[in-house]
């Protein structure tokens, strides 16, 4: 167990290319089957208008020019070398499959990317799809991360997610089967769950193939269902206390060689309405991994295969 007490992305990808690797934000273009009729109109209701993609890059630019533009922006932090090209806004599967090999192998060809992170739903994965994503696997690892966000059907339905859980299942199965790596993301502090819940989701994710996972406090945004319900009639939060309490037991419930990707998150500053603790990201890793030290937690501690 390395000094941070659990199996960091950073740790992986140190083991795995050698030296530090960044992820690049990317904007495919595309949009969300449940945002464009398809499945709904509204999308889930935790969404930002960028698709939870705030941070990617303008879809006006081709794929080369956004990371060449990402790239002059970490030149001016770190002297990087190794990069992972990361769809993120919004849904990278949702396009024929055509589109998406262009845009997938344009930003492969690029010699300094070491991998692909395609952020998509489990129901934007057909065949034809899962296809292109084992081909491309083959000349650099490639990676899908799917929004399950809690494995219980009453939050799926409020949160407008349009999915269920067997949907989900589906796509991890025939993503594993391809020799596909998944990384799937949880929403701690969702309305209506207790922690009980909470770890009940996270229970489950440990008794199922997938390679990561990213743990996502719940953020109230600006422009988003969620703000607009909050605002009306505000829900309860957790406090950084709280949650690194949460976070600790949700750790020691998971395999040890399952790497995190994501401890809590950082949306956009100006569109935060709450928590607003959040906004100091290197603090709460801070006091998490003093929490987990006090508590004598780390990951997989707790967990038990069945």
């Amino acid at each position: 167990m390395n000094d941070a007490r659990y199996y960091s992305l950073n740790t992986y990808l140190r083991q795995t290319f050698g030296e530090k690797v960044y992820r690049l934000s990317l904007n495919g273009g595309m949009t969300c089957p449940n945002r464009d009729g398809s499945i709904g109109t509204g999308g889930c209701i935790f969404c930002s208008a960028g698709g939870s993609g705030d941070f990617a890059a303008s879809p006006q630019q081709s794929v080369t020019g956004q990371i060449a533009q990402a790239k002059l922006l970490l030149r001016e932090k770190t002297n990087c070398r190794k990069y992972i090209a990361y769809f993120q806004a919004y849904t990278n599967t949702y396009a024929p499959v055509g589109v998406l090999r262009a845009l997938y192998t344009e930003a492969l060809a690029q010699p300094d990317i070491v991998a692909l992170s395609i952020a998509t739903r489990c129901d934007c994965l057909p065949p034809d799809v899962l296809d292109l994503l084992a081909e491309l696997n083959t000349i650099k690892p490639v990676w899908v991360e799917l929004g399950l966000q809690t494995i219980h059907e009453h939050t799926l339905r409020f949160i407008r997610s349009g999915f269920s859980l067997a949907q989900y299942e589906q796509a991890v199965s025939a993503l594993h089967a391809r020799g596909i790596k998944v990384i799937t993301h949880l929403i701690l502090g969702l309305p209506g769950e207790t922690t009980d819940d909470m770890r009940a989701s996270v229970r489950y994710l440990a008794a199922h193939p997938v390679f990561g996972v990213k743990l996502q406090l719940l953020h109230v945004l600006e422009g988003t269902d969620l703000g607009t319900l909050y605002k009306n009639d505000p829900f309860p939060l957790f406090t950084l206390e709280e949650y690194c309490d949460l976070i600790a037991d949700c750790l020691a419930l998971l395999p040890p060689e399952m790497v995190i990707h994501r401890l809590t998150g950082d949306g956009p500053k100006s569109l935060l309405i709450a928590p607003l603790w959040t906004g100091n990201k290197r603090l709460v890793l801070n006091q998490m991994q003093r929490y987990l030290k006090e508590q004598n937690l780390w990951q997989g501690k707790e967990y038990t295969t069945f």
